[in-house]
């Protein structure tokens, strides 16, 4: 993402191409701004609700598969458009229409919904919740006592989201000037949806949104279809094309093939090439290369009679280095953070741009007051900054309403949690969390800011190692370290997204109160939809079956950060503990050799070859398969971009949603055939010769 901030940097305002500008603000000028309350309308709610439905199912089903989720604030923006645009339309050919369809309504719309898929993944359905449940505890062989284990219930997740998910909303909201006016953070996702909705409601980006629609819709249609086709094949377990041994029937013993997910194919198509790349060399260093290798060994460095599923065999090493490979990378992360955040705020020297915006001097020219010139309206260099300023200084909540708000919602949790959901967990530890949380939200968002790297997660991660070793297993340090991750996560995640949404409508002239307004109800109904969807998926399916449709890596690897809180490495597996440190340190080294030649390296710009730790990890525990769909994608785009690139930049987002939406959304019929017990009809599988010739004779009674 091109920051363009920076490329002003250095450089004399006299030198600067000024007749090279593209004044954005300068399409809309003639346009008036809606107030809040016109921003957030009935319609752009009951869109909006619609849209999150479908959302929390993609980011669900995402979640209990592998964990990987793209960035989905471009498909939010575009179906907003989408529908909205489609019912006015109607609404102009019958003379019904009160009020026209506006971006500032579109970013309302959009960021309500990302606001709600994101309580689906800061929820941690799939994650830190599962990770609580006897399905996960079972395959852990460690801590499984009644205080260590707490399945999941519709109540008490809701309860548990709705007392720590709007607290992120009011830690740094004080902070939103000094992020957005005075330190111009960047925001790439944020910028980017900005980008892409003033473009839709200029006549050039209506047309292309209308053919981007088109397109979205034909792709959803086909990957829906293709998913229903799949589902007649698959009457048990290893049956369907999900199986299909592409390379071989020993690859798909390894993990090796390509399972016909168009999900990861659309998922693949948004994210960055490295990232498809590093899980491909994680899953071929992983099931390729070491677990072949110490499956060798079975007997010597673990016993042979243990189920595969143990922690105490081979899967504890496929779990533990790659939390190891993920707790390197993490730490890396935050302590960059923290040194690159101390830095920019107390080392860095003012530029000449912030001088100017800090001084007293009046603007040079207003939106209403232009001058004009043989009758051509001439526009100051900072037309689009200075309007931008103007109304996001409007519409302002007072710092005192956020600190009472935040204070107050944390003394609900407080007494709330610890009394009604988690008695492993005392009011000492969430006041503790609540204390850290605004320092690590405002790292997480200034750090968003610069990278549109979260790290809420990670933050989660340390969360859980920290308060399951103070609580203790006797006490239910496990489900306590599970659920403090909780409470970290959806306030560091939180603060992140509402900062993202406060540049989008920086850019956008949407109002800061009308994107507060909308996130906090797109919170809301994140807090009702993400336990009722996960719930859907819950009751239809064995979730958390390494071998089932949906694995959900994470809440073990999740689970078993907390038995090292409680347990310590003792347990592990014979040099489990030497290879996880080792990956751990390769992980950290792998960054560091990453900084050193984005800094010193820029001939060649070698740092773009070097693969992702956190990214290589994942694969460490489910595999290939899913990687190899990602490249596919990845592929599809490479030679599309060779092909027509303008083509592929304008509709390659669109093809990738559809893919997406329309595989993801055959989970809900699917889901709700398997409720009603209705099995599809055909079980297709693969055997090698010398067994299918074994198989024919044992029908045959021979």
């Amino acid at each position: 993402m091109e920051r363009k901030k920076s490329d002003d940097f250095g450089q004399d305002d006299d030198q600067k191409p000024q007749h090279n500008k593209v004044l954005v603000e300068a399409a809309f000028r003639y346009q008036a701004v809606p107030p809040w309350t016109k921003q957030i309308t009935v319609r752009a709610m009951v869109t909006s609700f619609i849209l999150s439905i479908v959302f929390n199912f993609i980011v669900c089903k995402l979640n209990l598969t592998t964990g990987v989720i793209p960035s989905l604030n471009v498909a939010a923006g575009l179906l907003g458009f989408a529908m909205l645009k489609f019912y006015t339309a109607i609404l102009t050919k019958i003379g019904l229409l009160k009020q026209p369809f506006t971006r500032q309504e579109n970013c309302v719309i959009q960021t309500c919904v990302v606001a709600s898929s994101g309580i689906a993944f800061s929820s941690g359905t799939a994650s830190y919740v599962l990770g609580m449940s006897g399905v996960i505890a079972a395959q852990g062989d460690g801590a499984n006592t009644p205080l260590n284990i707490k399945n999941p219930h519709v109540g008490w997740m809701m309860g548990f989201l709705f007392a720590v998910s709007f607290l992120g909303l009011f830690s740094i909201m004080p902070l939103r000037k000094v992020m957005i006016m005075k330190y111009k953070l960047t925001y790439p996702s944020g910028t980017a949806t900005a980008y892409l909705i003033n473009s839709f409601h200029t006549p050039k980006g209506a047309k292309l949104a209308k053919k981007q629609v088109a397109v979205l819709f034909k792709t959803f249609c086909g990957s829906f279809l293709w998913a229903c086709f799949q589902w007649f094949y698959t009457a048990a377990d290893g049956c369907g094309f999900v199986s299909f041994p592409t390379f071989g029937l020993q690859a798909k013993a390894q993990r090796f093939y390509f399972d016909f997910s168009s999900t990861y194919v659309g998922v693949g198509m948004i994210c960055p090439y490295i990232v498809n790349i590093s899980l491909l060399v994680g899953s071929i260093i992983s099931w390729g290369i070491m677990w072949p290798l110490i499956e060798k060994n079975k007997g010597t460095w673990y016993s042979a009679d243990i189920p595969a599923t143990s922690l105490h065999g081979i899967q504890g090493y496929r779990v533990f280095i790659a939390i190891a490979m993920m707790l390197g990378d993490g730490l890396y992360h935050v302590a960059y953070m923290l040194i690159m955040t101390s830095y920019s705020l107390c080392c860095s020297p003012k530029t000449k741009e912030d001088k100017n915006l800090e001084s007293s001097s009046p603007p040079l020219v207003n939106p209403s007051t232009a001058s004009t010139e043989a009758g051509t309206e001439v526009l100051s260099e900072n037309y689009d900054e200075e309007r931008r300023n103007e109304y996001f200084e409007k519409d302002q909540i007072p710092n005192w309403l956020a600190f009472v708000c935040y204070v107050g919602l944390a003394i609900v949790a407080i007494i709330f949690v610890p009394i009604y959901i988690f008695r492993q967990l005392k009011w000492y530890h969430i006041l503790t969390a609540y204390m850290i949380a605004p320092v690590l939200a405002f790292c997480n968002a200034y750090g968003a800011g610069l990278t549109d790297w979260s790290l809420a997660s990670n933050y989660g991660k340390f969360a859980i190692i920290i308060f399951s070793a103070w609580v203790g297993a006797p006490k239910g340090g496990v489900v306590a370290g599970l659920a403090a991750c909780g409470v970290m996560m959806s306030v560091v995640s939180t603060a992140s997204d509402l900062m993202q949404d406060f540049k989008t409508g920086f850019l956008t002239l949407s109002s800061p109160r009308s994107m507060f307004f909308s996130q906090v109800l797109g919170t809301a109904m994140g807090c009702v939809l993400s336990p009722l969807v996960f719930w859907f998926f819950y009751k239809a399916y064995p979730l958390g079956d390494p071998d089932g449709p949906y694995p959900a890596p994470y809440a073990l690897m999740y689970r078993g950060m907390a038995l090292l809180g409680v347990e310590g490495v003792g347990s592990l597996p014979k040099h489990c503990v030497k290879l996880a440190g080792s990956f751990f340190a390769a992980s950290i080294a792998i960054n560091l050799i990453t900084e050193l030649l984005k800094r010193y390296e820029t001939k060649y710009k070698l740092y773009r070859f070097i693969p992702i730790p956190m990214c290589m990890a994942i694969p460490f525990y489910l595999g290939s398969y899913f990687a190899i769909d990602m490249c596919a994608g990845s592929l599809i785009l490479y030679l599309w971009q060779r092909k027509n690139k303008q083509q592929a930049d304008d509709f390659a987002p669109a093809v990738a949603s559809g893919l997406i939406c329309g595989d993801s959304l055959w989970g809900v019929p699917a889901a709700i055939l398997s409720l009603v017990n209705v099995k599809p009809p055909i079980c297709m599988r693969f055997f090698s010769a010398s067994a299918n010739a074994k198989l024919e004779k044992l029908l045959s009674g021979d």
